[in-house]
């Protein structure tokens, strides 16, 4: 009897375990919900573990370089997407962190360096982005102008670190290097003295996919809260979700903010992965990027700015070298074409010929 009775006392607190966590994941703000959804996650999920399993390093390694770009694409969809700010910029976090982690990492040797880079990398690409949204949001800025601020602090960025080339631009032991770029960037390592482990080749490709499944499903579950439904009225009509009560102002710096961080740990993971950084990252062809990414995928919609990240920048290899010079060229005629046939992008219309839920 008492067996009968706990059995009957626990299965509802499972179940309303499991029920809280799928609303927290599902909802209006994210796309796919259900079992079949989940399936085919898990699937894909499972798909990317073995990879590495059944390619060379070679294509593990630029499989994980696909995968690092993710970052940047999510933190765009989130301040773009979602709150409306568009931003023509988020490559200028995403290269000061990069940057920061050379600087620290190169400095502090050794393991603790480079957690300690990361940490301070990921706080400097939030501060900067907390210090450029603060004036835009609370100086009244208008929506293009954000636009036209972010990219111009992103050229600036461009030119004065393509400057840097002389001996006297040195931060301790680590050379700037101009537009030779900063070398000799340490890879990532987790662990105290001889137990740390470098992460390198078929490690690496695991912390980005398991970094970027917790940033993915922990996005999902913030766009989905209370602030996300702000978030979307504020893209939806700013003066009228004021009119609810809602300081805007500050939940746009809040959302630039963590985009920026955001943009930050892909810089960081991305120095990492080259043991390099130049000052391209900050040039306007980069900057372009991960707009066209976003748009493809879908700009409303998490999984579609990772879809069309991963997509278009595997594209992007390829017209590298098959097409050269007209590569952009070409991927800016795919961007007209989304903006005025999918303006959605093409997740979402792929998900609907499919018959899944636009949730």
């Amino acid at each position: 009897m008492s067996g009968e009775t706990a059995t009957s006392v626990d299965q509802p607190t499972a179940d309303g375990a499991l029920a809280r966590l799928q609303n927290a994941l599902e909802g209006p703000n994210t796309l796919g919900q259900g079992r079949a959804f989940w399936l085919g996650f898990a699937v894909l999920v499972g798909l990317l573990l073995v990879y590495p399993l059944l390619r060379s390093s070679y294509y593990v390694s630029n499989t994980a370089y696909l995968l690092v770009s993710a970052f940047l694409g999510l933190s765009l969809c989130l301040v773009w997407g979602y709150t409306g700010i568009f931003s023509f910029g988020q490559v200028a976090f995403y290269g000061v962190a990069g940057y920061t982690f050379g600087i620290v990492s190169i400095n502090v040797t050794g393991p603790v360096g480079t957690i300690a880079g990361l940490v301070v990398a990921v706080v400097a690409a939030g501060a900067f982005a907390f210090l450029v949204g603060y004036f835009m949001f609370y100086g009244g800025v208008s929506d293009v102008y954000v636009a036209i601020i972010t990219l111009a602090v992103t050229l600036v960025l461009n030119t004065f670190m393509g400057q840097t080339a002389g001996e006297e631009w040195a931060v301790g032991a680590a050379r700037l290097g101009g537009f030779n770029g900063m070398t000799e960037i340490p890879s990532l390592a987790l662990g105290v003295g001889e137990t740390a482990v470098t992460i390198t080749d078929a490690a690496f490709y695991y912390f980005v996919v398991g970094t970027l499944l917790v940033t993915y499903l922990g996005l999902r579950v913030l766009v989905n809260s209370s602030i996300g439904y702000v978030m979307v009225g504020i893209r939806e009509n700013q003066d009228r979700t004021e009119l609810f009560g809602y300081n805007t102002q500050r939940v746009k710096l809040g959302v630039f903010t963590f985009g920026g961080a955001l943009a930050g740990f892909g810089g960081v993971v991305y120095a990492s992965w080259g043991n390099y950084i130049d000052p391209s990252v900050f040039g306007l062809t980069f900057a372009a990027l991960p707009i066209i990414w976003v748009a493809t995928g879908g700009r409303k919609w998490l999984g579609g700015a990772i879809v069309g990240t991963f997509a278009i920048t595997f594209v992007s290899q390829k017209l590298s070298v098959f097409g050269g010079e007209f590569s952009l060229v070409i991927l800016g005629a795919l961007l007209l074409f989304v903006i005025l046939v999918l303006p959605e992008g093409f997740v979402p219309q792929l998900v609907r010929r499919l018959g899944g839920e636009d949730s």
